[in-house]
């Protein structure tokens, strides 16, 4: 029985390619490792013109990463995760206080929301203010919403 050289080397290079290929899928199977020891806290944050968070336009969003650095496309991320970590991530606590600001009582609804994952829970927090003036005096001009 004579052998050809061609077929022989056809096989072994396909065998290689396919068990290679089974190498490469299996290692690619792989679970990932934790990047960090640093519980996640990435936020998207948005304010939008309309009564309804679903269906109001947003007209501002940025993005807020706070572990292990303050980042993200927030104009002060520094500032913003450190008056979040001083109400424990409590978007609501964040209009605790009152307000002397004077505002007009135009009815021009905005929406604030946040949604994402601080310290390793998720956040899903919107609320609505009667126009803009309402609610940067309900805010107290806080670093959170200030984009």
């Amino acid at each position: 029985m004579r052998r050809n050289p061609h077929t022989i080397f056809a096989t072994i290079t396909v065998s290689t390619l396919l068990l290679g290929g089974f190498a490469t899928a299996t290692a690619q199977a792989a679970p990932a490792k934790a990047e960090s020891l640093y519980a996640p806290s990435a936020l998207v944050l948005t304010v939008a013109r309309g009564e309804d968070p679903m269906t109001a336009t947003v007209e501002r969003a940025v993005t807020l990463d706070c572990a292990p650095t303050a980042r993200g496309s927030h104009p002060d991320p520094a500032a913003a995760c450190k008056e979040l970590a001083s109400v424990r991530g409590e978007f609501a606590e964040l209009a605790a206080g009152p307000s002397n600001r004077t505002c007009t009582r135009q009815w021009d609804p905005v929406v604030a929301t946040a949604h994402g994952v601080w310290q390793g829970k998720p956040v899903r927090f919107s609320t609505t203010y009667g126009n803009a003036c309402e609610m940067a005096g309900s805010m107290n001009d806080n670093a959170v919403f200030a984009f």
